[in-house]
């Protein structure tokens, strides 16, 4: 499929998607407490490669959501009804992103998450595009666009992380260990 073809239909998405998004705030809601879970490694070894290699490594549309902003289409995604356990991290720098114990379905078709990992894993940056202002959530580390912050999601925090699959690589409890991030086994317990 042509990248022309799969913009347009990533743009069409993005467009139907509008009167779900409108019902978020642009105000950063507050978050709920995070978890105290050591890092075994620092904030800064997560980073993007150069745009060479995300082109080789990265499909079309992983590339497209995560360095040119794109939304994938609502329910036709590989995480929005994805319900086994384990941890999504960026596809791009594998840095630890959110939990499957702290996934909801917002019937958005999005994977929605009622916070993320660690707060500093994720920036929150004002986007006022497609005519309305939002809270953008791009991953520190890999700088790769995530999703959309709105403040409709469940309580106690009433947070909903609306996160792209194509920006997300799962990580199942089983091969946490392997895949080192064992100081996430823990949630599981």
């Amino acid at each position: 499929m042509s990248k022309t073809i799969i913009l347009s239909i990533l743009f069409i998405s993005a467009l139907a998607a509008f009167p779900l998004a409108a019902r978020g705030s642009a105000e950063s809601p507050t978050a709920p407490p995070q978890r105290d879970i050591p890092r075994s490694t620092p904030l800064e070894s997560y980073s993007r490669a150069d745009d060479a290699i995300l082109k080789d490594q990265l499909t079309d549309l992983q590339y497209c959501v995560t360095q040119e902003n794109a939304t994938e289409a609502p329910f036709a995604n590989d995480y929005w009804d994805h319900k086994e356990a384990g941890i999504y991290v960026d596809v791009v720098s594998g840095e630890p992103l959110f939990s499957s114990t702290d996934k909801f379905d917002s019937g958005t078709g999005w994977p929605s998450f009622t916070r993320a990992l660690h707060q500093d894993s994720v920036r929150e940056i004002t986007d006022r595009s497609l005519g309305m202002t939002r809270t953008e959530v791009r991953s520190t580390g890999g700088d790769s666009h995530l999703g959309h912050l709105f403040s409709d999601g469940p309580a106690p925090g009433g947070l909903r992380y609306c996160i792209n699959s194509a920006a997300l690589r799962f990580i199942p409890v089983q091969e946490l260990e392997n895949e080192g991030y064992a100081e996430y086994l823990t949630l599981f317990e």
